[in-house]
């Protein structure tokens, strides 16, 4: 029997996606704009571009492929559905941001408190 989890439904999510990945020969290139593509015509929301920015990046995914992507599916899904992937990617963007900056500050207080207790 499974245990219980705080978070079931990350934690099954995150078992996908890694049984996918595991499962997949792409290269990560590949597969990140495969995804990406995918999610532009699901008309994912922008929780699911949050989840694979840290992947693109790890990838050296750019913001020119990330173009492209938007301009080959644009013809198949149509307009309003690339500009909406563009307004979720920017909003997953803008939470990537704010939570890297937020954890920047986090290390930098503590490193602050560390140097005042020595």
């Amino acid at each position: 029997m499974a245990s219980a989890s705080d978070t079931p439904v990350l934690d099954t999510l995150a078992a996908m996606t890694i049984d996918s990945v595991e499962h997949c020969t792409m290269d990560p290139r590949t597969l990140i704009l495969t995804r990406i593509a995918a999610l532009v015509a699901m008309d994912a929301p922008a929780i699911s571009y949050l989840a694979h920015i840290d992947p693109a990046i790890k990838s050296d995914f750019t913001i020119e492929q990330l173009q492209d992507v938007l301009v080959a599916v644009a013809p198949v899904v149509g307009t309003a559905r690339v500009m909406a992937a563009a307004g979720h990617i920017a909003k997953a963007f803008g939470v990537a941001t704010a939570l890297a900056e937020s954890e920047a500050e986090s290390i930098a207080n503590a490193e602050a408190e560390s140097r005042k207790a020595s």
